[in-house]
């Protein structure tokens, strides 16, 4: 099982910080794949590059990125997971005949569904 650490800063992300990212890393106990700052200020180059370094040395990729870096982080994470959420959706959606949801709503979902499927 893959695991990712998202650490929301409104403030400038520092060497410190990263060097605490990387500690706890190291003391969870399960391999984290991830661990990626987002914060709201600035992001120094030297910073930036020293948690790329990272990667070599405990073999978890940390990154810093701004919010908009987050969101296309978020998109593309969904992408290539998408599938799996459907299935969930679909589940939960099914398992009640007598929902909240009307029967055209989970027809127009079933065909959404069959079109992300296929470019899958």
């Amino acid at each position: 099982m893959s695991f990712s650490v998202y650490a929301a800063k409104q403030k400038r992300i520092t060497i410190d910080d990263i060097d605490r990212a990387v500690q706890k890393i190291g003391s969870v106990g399960q391999r984290i794949d991830n661990y990626l700052f987002v914060t709201t200020d600035a992001i120094e180059s030297t910073v930036e590059e020293y948690a790329r370094s990272q990667f070599d040395k405990i073999g978890s990729e940390v990154a810093i990125v701004d919010c908009l870096g987050f969101l296309r982080h978020f998109l593309h994470w969904f992408h290539r997971h998408r599938i799996a959420f459907l299935n969930a959706y679909q589940a939960l959606l099914l398992a009640e005949s007598d929902s909240a949801v009307s029967v055209p709503l989970k027809s127009a979902f079933l065909s959404l569904r069959q079109l992300a499927e296929a470019e899958a």
